[in-house]
């Protein structure tokens, strides 16, 4: 009978564990997709913006709820979930992208999970303060290593909530992501108390902790009448000077390449240029990454002849032509060919070039090059890969699945035409805030970015693109303009609102009046001042606090084995 008694307890008590654990998976799971709308996705274009201040509520509840055995897998299914609903679109990248950035970003968030446990465990009173400072470590140190991938930080949900993203000129990212984490982390881990029994009544957990309370709602008040005031003097402040620029968009499929292609995308990008030229009369035209290939820099240095490329160079003749004769400076995307083996001449005996590329923006004017910016920030595994010799066997399948590689610019290059200053970050770079804060400090007035984002196949994951560029606005209080392949070509303002998108998937052109605000009126923000400031100290912070009470809590076991003993 006993025996029986027993067996029944343990059905039980396996019973439980199989539907916590179920229900704990289903809680993350939706929770991951409710999340993933707050930002533009399959849902929503534009993303639904406000649901990110209360989707990830469950998620800290699971977190406090289950056991350290759960909570490391937990949260590589939660990164898994959320990465696969919010970047569905990278399948149209490639096969081997939508497995390998979610898989990439689940071990991220499973560190994050373990962390935030830590935090749970270690702090309890006021545990959900230190995982807001460790969400806020878990978001930058995420984006800082070599395969960073800042899409999905949760501050990009907010680009159209335009008050509350205004500290990012003080804060960067940083402070908004930690508002808006903050309550969340309360309020998880008084759910998880409810749903457990142990509910003290919210009224008593909230006068608990009514002085944190009272200082977030005070960070809030503080940072929304920050924003408003900046809101209300940007939209009201005179530039120093208006840039007209004309961005032609020339939607063209960014996986077809050959001769024949690049002549007819050249084709298409004269007779749109043309045609915006006929209309205007602007300071500038502008066309995309990689916009024209091949190589100006290369064909103009080098001869071809008797080498095969005598066709391809004939094509940049044409270029170089009708730049002589466009009668204004054009910027556009185009590989810069250098040579690999100063020894070796350029076309080697076997027909093949000497050469390696970077990924440039070229400032065309006067028949020549006048400046050129090679690209810094590489994206991970497509454009670069550095660990040829750890990791020999992902190194060739990278390269069996048509994955080249650019050489890595190094200095922060600022244009300057007819008086503008200006630098171009090239496509993914804009992901990143440090960048555009280094070109600001060198000394540009203007953001002009340069994409490419055709190969998604879709608006929302353009639409995610530029709400970054929305956020480096603000961060560095300068104007962007966005000349893209297929979109979201368009001006951005220094509040960080988006102007003037151009349809996307579209050929066509746009004359943008770009209003410019130089250094001397207008002195770089804290955030260009001291850049990320923010993120690393909450990098510090985290590990000094996670870290000081994790000695501490093992010093006191070996003491209290030793006294056992």
């Amino acid at each position: 009978m006993r025996n029986n008694s027993l067996e029944a307890r343990i059905r039980k008590t396996s019973g439980r564990s199989l539907r916590t654990t179920g229900s704990e998976v289903l809680v993350l799971t939706i929770s991951a997709f409710v999340y993933s709308i707050a930002f533009p996705g399959f849902m929503s274009a534009g993303g639904i913006g406000p649901i990110a201040l209360v989707a990830l509520i469950p998620v800290f509840a699971v977190i406090r709820s289950t056991s350290w055995k759960h909570v490391w897998w937990y949260g590589f299914l939660f990164g898994f979930a959320f990465y696969i609903f919010f970047a569905y679109w990278l399948k149209s990248f490639h096969a081997l992208a939508i497995v390998l950035i979610p898989v990439i970003k689940a071990f991220e968030m499973m560190l994050c999970f373990v962390a935030l446990k830590a935090a749970d465990s270690f702090f309890r009173r006021y545990s959900y303060l230190v995982q807001a400072i460790v969400w806020v470590a878990y978001a930058y140190l995420s984006e800082s290593w070599f395969a960073g991938f800042s899409y999905g930080n949760i501050a990009y949900a907010f680009y159209r909530m335009t008050p509350f993203v205004q500290i990012a000129d003080i804060t960067g990212l940083w402070g908004i992501v930690f508002l808006a984490i903050l309550p969340q982390a309360f309020l998880g881990r008084y759910l998880a108390d409810y749903a457990r029994g142990n509910d003290p009544g919210f009224r008593s957990y909230v006068m608990k902790n009514i002085a944190i309370i009272a200082g977030y709602a005070l960070l809030v008040i503080a940072s929304l009448i920050y924003g408003f005031v900046r809101i209300a003097e940007w939209r009201d402040k005179e530039p120093d000077r208006t840039w007209d620029v004309v961005a032609v968009q020339h939607n063209h499929d960014s996986w077809e390449g050959g001769y024949y292609t690049y002549l007819h995308n050249f084709n298409n990008l004269r007779r749109i240029t043309l045609e915006a030229l006929s209309q205007t009369d602007p300071d500038l035209v502008i066309w995309s990454e990689t916009a024209f290939i091949p190589s100006v820099a290369w064909h103009t240095a080098y001869s071809t002849d008797g080498s095969g490329y005598e066709v391809t160079a004939a094509l940049v003749d044409e270029f170089v032509r009708f730049g002589e004769n466009l009668g204004v400076p054009l910027l556009t995307g185009n590989p810069e060919g250098v040579i690999e083996d100063p020894s070796l001449p350029p076309i080697l005996p076997d027909g093949s070039t000497n050469r390696v590329d970077y990924n440039t923006v070229i400032l065309f004017d006067d028949g020549r090059i006048v400046e050129t910016y090679r690209k810094q920030h590489l994206v991970p595994f497509t454009e670069y890969f550095p660990y040829e010799k750890q990791l020999p066997w992902l190194y060739n399948l990278l390269l069996a699945n048509d994955y080249n590689w650019w050489l890595q610019g190094e200095e922060s290059v600022v244009f300057d035409s007819d008086g503008v200053r200006f630098s171009t970050p090239i496509c993914f770079e804009d992901n990143f805030g440090y960048l555009s804060a280094e070109f600001v400090a060198s000394g540009a007035d203007v953001i002009v970015n340069m994409s490419n984002d055709n190969w998604s196949k879709k608006v929302s994951a353009e639409m995610q693109h530029a709400a970054m560029g929305a956020m480096r606005s603000v961060e560095t209080r300068k104007s962007t303009v966005r000349g893209t392949n297929s979109g979201i070509s368009c001006l951005i303002t220094p509040e960080g609102t988006i102007h003037e998108k151009m349809e996307p998937f579209a050929m066509g052109w746009h004359l943008y009046q770009v209003p410019v605000y130089t250094h001397e009126s207008n002195p770089d923000t804290f955030y260009v001042r001291h850049i990320d400031l923010f993120a690393h100290a909450a990098v510090w912070a985290g590990w000094i606090l996670l870290g000081a009470v994790a000695v501490m809590k093992i010093v006191s076991a070996v003491r209290r084995r030793s006294d056992e003993s």
